[in-house]
């Protein structure tokens, strides 16, 4: 697994997300912090990339690669919007 930045994780968000994923402005229910998603931690290997919140380290959200395709599992992402 590495440590990444969310601009690593656009290439999977893209498949299930229209447009450029890294200009989403998210919003941590746990912490408040808002911010790129660009600018989220992300732990990524070939299956999964997992998005932290930089600020509290709570899961945003998790990107899974699967057979039937790429799906969002949402943690503590209150709310994403457009940049």
């Amino acid at each position: 697994m590495r440590i990444v930045d969310g601009n690593a994780a656009a290439g999977m968000l893209s498949e299930v997300i229209d447009g450029d994923a890294t200009t989403l402005i998210g919003t941590c229910a746990g912490c408040g912090a808002v911010a790129y998603i660009a600018e989220a931690v992300v732990e990524l290997d070939d299956v999964a990339a997992i998005m932290r919140c930089r600020s509290c380290t709570h899961t945003l959200l998790t990107v899974l690669r699967a057979p039937e395709g790429v799906r969002i599992v949402f943690g503590t992402l209150g709310e994403l919007r457009r940049g």
